[in-house]
């Protein structure tokens, strides 16, 4: 890394046990840093066991704290002194029966609670929001229409909405509340991170998030006879860990970053696995026709509807992530080698089965 991180003060990040956040936390604690981490109930320690471990390990302490995203007030003993706030916590799921009460409010209410409570410390220097890249685009036909086919971080999704896309609407709608309060001139700095669908190990080896469910349905059978060319981005989570940490410590990075390491699709993702899996379990061999999914896909899963279908599959996905490499010198590992590692630690915590 070709910048200092400063371990003087403490840092915060919500939404600690999750997948990113768990990947953050660790570089953290290897630098020596003090990390505040806020969750829902610090007694559940099973919750916080790998964490622990890493700390028993580390130079750095982590303290917790607990908080809930909806309440208020709720994250001000956590951010006591923290020159650093990583806002990692909201949903990611798909199938929601409520959008607005599963994703929009969580997501959106709870970025309002962390960042206005940010301007009540005048110890915070610099916030750094995970956004999404989703909050730039919804559908893979908006590359399309994006300058030169191509996403860019000056994109914002304008396609999405509570009956369309709402997992992508809530990103949106969160992003656009922290740039609101951001614009008032807080006393701090916002930096967002717009990663892609992240994928490779997390420090739980039995994490569960869409991404887990997507790479579980590849090696189950789910998929096994074939897999749709759903175009997506993709970035390893630990090189996204290391995006968050150069926007918080390079005093030069500013605004909005694509973390994205590839322009894939899932049936080009699922080839990546045969070398090594194919012999043992029932990979996707063959990309599905377009029209075969636009028939059967609402009927395997609700959330995934023909309109989706028609607007993403066989529709290449294209980010442009230079602003990651120039401004945060970023590099991004093999697709390979993050899809492999991921897979073979669900083999290994029993998540999937030969």
């Amino acid at each position: 890394m070709n910048f200092e991180i400063d371990t003087t003060s403490p840092v915060l990040v919500t939404g600690a046990t999750g997948y990113v956040a768990g990947h953050i936390i660790n570089r953290l604690l290897a630098a020596g840093v003090t990390v505040h981490a806020a969750v829902r109930d610090p007694a559940r320690e099973e919750k916080l066991k790998y964490l622990n471990e890493i700390a028993s390990n580390s130079p750095g302490e982590i303290k917790y704290f607990k908080s809930d995203l909806l309440q208020e007030g709720s994250y001000a003993e956590a951010m006591e002194g923290c020159s650093i706030v990583f806002h990692t916590a909201s949903p990611f799921t798909i199938d929601v029966k409520d959008p607005q009460k599963e994703l929009v409010d969580p997501a959106k209410l709870g970025t309002r609670n962390v960042l206005e409570e940010a301007t009540r410390h005048d110890s915070v220097k610099r916030v750094v929001l995970t956004s999404s890249c989703a909050a730039i685009y919804g559908d893979n036909a908006d590359c399309q229409q994006a300058p030169g086919g191509v996403l860019t971080e000056e994109v914002w999704n304008t396609t999405s909405s509570l009956n369309h896309q709402p997992y992508s609407f809530s990103k949106t709608e969160a992003e656009k509340e922290a740039w609101r309060i951001a614009e008032r001139k807080p006393g701090w700095d916002l930096v967002v991170i717009n990663p892609s669908l992240v994928i490779g190990p997390g420090i739980n080896p039995h994490a569960t998030s869409e991404s887990f469910a997507l790479v579980k349905q590849l090696g189950d059978g789910t998929m096994k006879s074939g897999a749709p060319r759903f175009g997506m981005g993709c970035v390893d989570a630990r090189d996204l860990a290391i995006a968050h940490i150069a926007a918080a410590f390079k005093s030069e990075a500013n605004g909005r970053h694509i973390i994205s390491g590839h322009n894939s699709d899932l049936f080009a993702m699922a080839q990546t696995l045969i070398p090594t899996y194919g012999d043992q379990y029932p990979l996707p061999r063959k990309a599905l026709p377009k029209w075969l999914v636009w028939l059967v896909a609402p009927m395997v899963n609700k959330a995934m509807t023909r309109k989706i279908v028609s607007l993403n599959v066989n529709v290449p996905w294209k980010g442009d992530n230079r602003k990651s490499i120039r401004e945060l010198g970023m590099t991004y590992r093999p697709l390979e080698e993050s899809m492999n590692e991921m897979f073979q630690q669900m083999i290994d915590s029993g998540t999937l089965a030969s």
